[in-house]
């Protein structure tokens, strides 16, 4: 089995409570960092509406689409706010802490 994870992001570019949009596979993936300073992956765009999630605001461990509301749980992608009514993709994500690189695979999802 090969290891599926790319270098998306450096850990110093992505501060607590902030979002970035990046590629991975072809894929737009909501990067983002919880005011803990977790690290979440997550497909980049809301299940109501075609909007980028990673413009939205982020608040404790959740993603809220700027445009009408919907919040997403940054660990399971499951709505925790109408209008949004259907998950979005996660993706698994890990820190290279001697790099400080943050790797995401496309490849995979987790189930929410």
């Amino acid at each position: 089995m090969t290891d599926a994870f790319v270098p998306v992001a450096a850990l110093a570019d992505l501060a607590p409570g902030a979002a970035l949009d990046v590629v991975a596979g072809g894929i737009e993936i909501a990067l983002v960092r919880d005011e803990d300073g977790g690290v979440h992956a997550l497909e980049d765009v809301c299940s109501h509406d075609e909007i980028a999630l990673s413009d939205g605001d982020v608040e404790g461990c959740t993603i809220e689409c700027w445009k009408h509301g919907s919040q997403f749980d940054l660990v399971t992608g499951r709505p925790l706010q109408l209008p949004a009514v259907l998950p979005v993709r996660v993706f698994p994500v890990r820190v290279d802490e001697e790099s400080g690189s943050i790797l995401v695979d496309p490849t995979a999802t987790t189930s929410p």
